[in-house]
């Protein structure tokens, strides 16, 4: 049998120069442990919007626009703050003696700088950071060996000479302070160094600096450039850990970018393989595709019934002052955040979400399509449901519901989503809420036709009966119409069967209140007999719930003359 071909025309037969490219070679980590690992409780989380997501704006914050972000960490309940590179900006280095000489940082909060191992650099840093009461000195040089051979022309023993020299500077240049101080070491590039060597860089530095169980420094593990699948880097992580002598002597810290889109999911192997410490930024913000998104790493903890130690309770507030401040839009697609990511537009998503809000259990989230619950965030649930030309019945059903407390029986929601579907077609768009609701009157508030009620009165009847004499217009002819029953419906109707020698039969009738207060309106939805088996609906509006439903009588009876 010969093998099968695949045939294409003209458009897309190109091929793209891949043989360019070198797959990442894999980790030999034969008993690697991280795949049964499960992640129990939220890392360390530390915010580098200010620093690493700055640098990556079209506009870069000034101060105020800093100081606005800053104070959006704070009450999202960020622990640690990267604040800038007070050596390489004055903005940077401004901002930062601004919220030190206002008192602005709060007590148990640490701010973080960046800065690379010149005397010069540190000296500016220090001067940056004097008065504040706990700090995170954050040190960094490349290790990769494409960097090594492109960029420094430099071996081994020369890079981590720079590594320890330039953490022997931040050690005396620090001897002096008075604060908490923690100090941070990035071996950059990590992803692409060899790992023996990443231990070997790391070794030194931290027995420069003095680390110990009891004072402990920060290993940033940068994936600088995301240069393989997330399970790799989580290889990396793994035989990092396992093999640093000094492992009970240091945190282990994460700094993924996303430049193959898996930063996220990196992240979060890799704290399975024993990482401690999370850096990233507000939505993913960083330099080209950007860095690893704390708020999908903490809602994705929030998801599995983990406290993530961060508030995202008010999202939309945060997206919106995010977007403002970065110049940024989150994208209306962005997992948890975004403007439609609890949206259903299609119609078995939109009926399977009604049937599991209406049994949802508060304890316990379980509704189909939403894996949390959007109120936990701040969003409504009226927003989950919205109707395009992709929607059904159910969509249309829970919009009239959540927002006006309009419940459709099941045949006339079936019929009425086809008039919402003719909308969507001819409007070539989405249609909102309010324009459902209009074409719901426009549809069954019918006061043109053969029918149209002028007024009545209610009298009394004969022992418990009901009495309703009601002056219409039928057919431009000005009729007086009298009927008693057992209540104001059932009265008008007889009235009309007997003066009108019209056929009558109310076979479905619903009551709801549009709105609250004195002012409320009611609307009544009542279906009469067609004569051929079937129903014909009509709505009345009204303040006034009796004369709701006579009206509700006239619109069903135009609509079964309109045919």
């Amino acid at each position: 049998m010969s093998e099968p071909t695949i045939t294409s025309n003209n458009r897309g037969s190109g091929r793209m120069p891949f043989a360019k490219y070198r797959a990442f070679a894999p980790i030999d980590l034969p008993n690697r442990q991280w795949p049964s690992q499960q992640i129990t409780h939220a890392p360390r989380w530390c915010s580098v919007d200010l620093r690493d997501g700055n640098q990556a704006l079209i506009d870069p914050m000034n101060v105020e626009e800093k100081m606005r972000m800053f104070d959006l960490l704070l009450d999202v309940g960020f622990g640690e703050i990267e604040v800038g590179f007070p050596a390489a900006s004055q903005p940077d280095f401004d901002f930062i003696r601004r919220i030190i000489d206002e008192d602005r940082i709060p007590d148990g909060v640490a701010i973080q700088i960046l800065c690379q191992a010149r005397e010069e650099l540190i000296s500016r840093s220090v001067e940056a950071l004097q008065g504040a009461k706990k700090v995170i000195f954050h040190l960094y040089n490349s290790t990769s060996e494409l960097q090594r051979r492109v960029v420094f022309n430099m071996d081994r023993a020369g890079i981590i000479d720079l590594a320890v020299q330039g953490t022997r500077i931040v050690r005396q240049g620090l001897a002096d302070f008075d604060a908490d101080v923690t100090f941070e070491y990035s071996p950059e590039s990590f992803t692409g160094t060899e790992l023996d060597f990443a231990v070997d860089i790391c070794t030194a530095v931290a027995e420069e600096w003095g680390a110990t169980p009891d004072n402990k420094m920060i290993i940033n593990l940068p994936s600088t450039v995301e240069m393989a699948t997330p399970n790799i880097y989580a290889d990396q992580v793994e035989w990092f850990s396992t093999h640093f002598p000094k492992r009970d002597s240091v945190v282990v810290s994460l700094h993924t970018h996303n430049d193959r889109g898996t930063g996220i999911a990196a992240t979060e192997l890799a704290l399975m393989a024993g990482a401690e410490r999370v850096e990233g930024t507000l939505f993913g913000n960083g330099e080209r595709t950007g860095n690893c998104d704390i708020v999908t790493m903490a809602m994705n903890l929030f998801s599995q019934g983990v406290d993530p130690e961060l508030d995202f309770r008010q999202m939309p507030t945060i997206r919106r002052t995010v977007e403002e401040i970065n110049k940024l839009d989150v994208h209306e697609r962005h997992p948890y955040a975004g403007e439609l990511v609890f949206t259903a537009f299609s119609g078995s998503h939109q009926d399977a979400i009604k049937k599991g809000m209406s049994k949802v259990d508060r304890d316990h989230w379980e509704v189909p399509y939403l894996p949390i619950d959007p109120a936990d965030v701040g969003s409504s649930y009226k927003e989950t449901v919205r109707v395009n030309s992709q929607s059904g019945k159910g969509g249309v059903g829970f919009l009239l519901e959540e927002h006006y407390g309009i419940s459709l029986p099941r045949d006339m929601l079936v019929e009425f989503s086809g008039v919402v579907q003719r909308l969507t077609e001819q409007l070539d768009r989405e249609v909102k809420v309010d324009e459902i609701l209009q074409k719901l009157f426009d549809e069954y508030v019918v006061a043109s036709g053969p029918y149209k009620l002028l007024n009545y009165d209610l009298l009394s009847g004969r022992e418990m009966d009901q009495r309703v004499v009601a002056q219409l217009e039928v057919s431009e002819n000005k009729v007086t119409i009298s009927g008693e029953g057992t209540g104001p419906i059932d009265a008008f109707v007889n009235g009309l069967v007997e003066t009108l020698n019209e056929p009558v039969n109310v076979l479905e009738y619903h009551e709801h209140s549009l709105d609250e207060g004195k002012d409320a309106k009611a609307i009544c939805i009542l279906a009469v007999s067609d004569g051929d088996d079937g129903r014909c609906y009509g709505i009345g509006v009204s303040r006034n719930t009796i004369t709701a439903s006579l009206d509700a009588i006239i619109s069903a009876l135009n609509r079964r003359w309109r045919g």
